[in-house]
């Protein structure tokens, strides 16, 4: 599977963006997905996750309430919705696929270990 992410931008604090992930392959539905995001100097930190049948979805407390993660398995992409947007999200944003068509997401899907395949990131930035 290969993940090219898109969507990134500057916008000003307050504002949304909607990133995408397109995924190449037949397989997409057997895969979770995920965002992570990665701030200079920092970690790359877990934002949320969906499952592959887009029903259940998962949250860090940073994001909560204000994404929403979501799929379209039949155009084989993954979005995240980020509305009031604050300095603190800028980062170079993610996208990846974990092997398994488990019902449900939750707290394992935090670890960048489980993920088999990664996407190149595009970048968002948050002004003040």
């Amino acid at each position: 599977v290969q993940l090219q992410a898109s969507g990134g931008g500057l916008v000003q604090a307050g504002g949304s963006l909607r990133l995408s992930c397109a995924a190449s392959g037949r397989t997409f539905s057997s895969y979770a997905m995920g965002w992570f995001r990665q701030a200079p100097g920092k970690e790359r930190e877990f934002v949320a996750a969906v499952s592959w049948s887009g029903i259940s979805t998962y949250y860090a407390d940073s994001v909560k309430g204000r994404a929403i993660i979501s799929r379209d398995n039949a155009k084989n992409t993954v979005y995240l919705q980020i509305n009031s947007l604050e300095p603190e999200d800028t980062a170079v944003y993610y996208c990846a696929a974990k092997n398994g068509r488990t019902p449900q997401v939750g707290g394992e899907m935090r670890d960048p270990l489980k993920y088999d395949y990664w996407g190149q990131g595009t970048q968002v930035t948050v002004s003040s």
